[in-house]
């Protein structure tokens, strides 16, 4: 695997640096830089390029969900992993929104962290299971709640397997499907499901009963 640098932006600094040490041990990890807030983070963004920042959602000067849409303009191929304290699903919705498709709690265990970075890198959401049951247990109106239109059963089918972190040619191997086909099932999930990204429709596939934790 290419190796990946990683941006940890965070307004705690025993955080940020108990979160270098760790992944400084991966073989994968390449460059590993810091910021203490999300406008010191988009000032120096140009000029220290990752593929991956880690970013709490809230912060002093300039918050995650800011530094998230800033960050998604400066450099449109990052990926981005929420970090939070807390599971409240507006903060996670308006990230999905900026642009973020990885979302960890700030006391996940380092596996959890790992994972995230390794399925974000790969073009896969990543959502802790502590987030998800959350959502679950706190269903917000106006968001997915209100939204009736229901899937076809290849829909459903194509929807599980996304879920389940399979590419689209992974899919369109499985259902003995073109490529072509898949594509655009994805694109009408999105539309039908009102959903930004892969996260979004993970969300979308639990909170209306297509997928179970």
């Amino acid at each position: 695997m290419k190796k990946i640098s990683v941006y940890i932006v965070d307004d705690h600094s025993l955080f940020r640096e108990g979160l270098k040490l760790l992944l400084s041990n991966l073989d994968y990890i390449d460059q590993i830089y810091e910021a203490e807030n999300g406008q010191q983070f988009i000032d120096n963004l140009a000029k220290n390029p990752v593929e991956i920042a880690m970013l709490d959602i809230e912060m002093p000067v300039m918050n995650g969900i800011q530094a998230a849409r800033r960050a998604k303009e400066i450099a449109p191929d990052i990926k981005l992993i929420a970090l939070s304290m807390y599971s409240d699903e507006n903060y996670y919705l308006s990230m999905i929104e900026a642009g973020a498709c990885g979302f960890l709690l700030k006391n996940s265990n380092f596996q959890e962290v790992k994972k995230a970075i390794v399925d974000v890198y790969h073009d896969k959401s990543y959502i802790s299971i502590e987030i998800l049951n959350n959502i679950l247990k706190h269903p917000q109106k106006n968001n997915f709640s209100s939204f009736y239109e229901s899937l076809t059963d290849r829909e459903a089918e194509i929807l599980l397997l996304i879920c389940k972190g399979l590419t689209n040619n992974e899919i369109a191997n499985q259902l003995v499907l073109s490529k072509r086909t898949v594509d655009k099932h994805r694109e009408n999930l999105l539309q039908k499901t009102q959903s930004k990204n892969t996260a979004n429709l993970v969300i979308y596939a639990l909170k209306n009963g297509y997928l179970k934790i």
